[in-house]
């Protein structure tokens, strides 16, 4: 079973109680976010934003510069139904992260529980390129911790540290914070997430974010 197939098979079949990475509240994602002071015009990309509700509170709170990123088209269509008129608002792209090709840059690429899935090198080195070319500003990454399931939606993922998830990064990103976060499941068990802010290396565009995180609130 191909990627696409299995998460297209995942959304197609169980509701956001069904799934253990539901969140009603990002607020880890949010807390990084507002460390940054970001104009509202800032673009920022959800990588694997399926159903997730970042894009929601993103909007309540005037973004007006929206992007969501998703191996599942069905994923995509469930949150526009959920956001009713105000999908408008936002722009949508199917695509497996590791065979995106940004068309533009971003202010903030935010990505909660996409990394770590990939797991052979080759996947981990296109997505690193990917980001290193499509990153202006900022980088917010969240993966399971070493602490973490060794496993998701049965599927095997891979874990970081702190340290090992700053040395993949370390080519185009320079780590500003890091923290960890006990996710509770809806079936109430407990999950460990690592959540990471990182700095664009290289002086490019997105000077607005290059002001900000040096008097950011960290």
């Amino acid at each position: 079973m191909d990627n696409r197939h299995h998460w297209e098979n995942i959304y197609q079949h169980k509701q956001p109680h069904e799934v253990s990475w539901t969140q009603a509240v990002p607020a880890a994602s949010l807390q990084l976010i507002h460390s940054l002071q970001l104009p509202r015009s800032a673009s920022v990309i959800d990588i694997g934003g399926g159903e997730s509700r970042l894009v929601d509170f993103l909007l309540d709170e005037g973004y007006e510069n929206i992007t969501v990123l998703d191996i599942s088209a069905t994923a995509l269509e469930k949150t526009k139904e959920r956001l009713g008129p105000r999908a408008q608002q936002v722009k949508w792209i199917v695509s497996d992260i590791t065979t995106f090709e940004p068309d533009t840059t971003y202010d903030v690429w935010h990505d909660r529980a996409t990394f770590h899935f990939l797991t052979t090198p080759a996947q981990v080195a296109k997505y690193l390129q990917i980001a290193g070319r499509a990153v202006s500003g900022c980088l917010v990454i969240s993966t399971f911790s070493e602490n973490g399931p060794e496993k998701c939606s049965g599927l095997t993922i891979r874990q970081y540290s702190e340290a090992s998830l700053e040395q993949q990064l370390a080519a185009h990103f320079d780590k500003v914070r890091c923290m960890k976060e006990d996710h509770v499941t809806p079936f109430h068990t407990r999950q460990e997430f690592l959540y990471c802010l990182f700095r664009r290396k290289r002086q490019g565009e997105g000077a607005g974010i290059r002001q900000a995180v040096p008097g950011a609130h960290l």
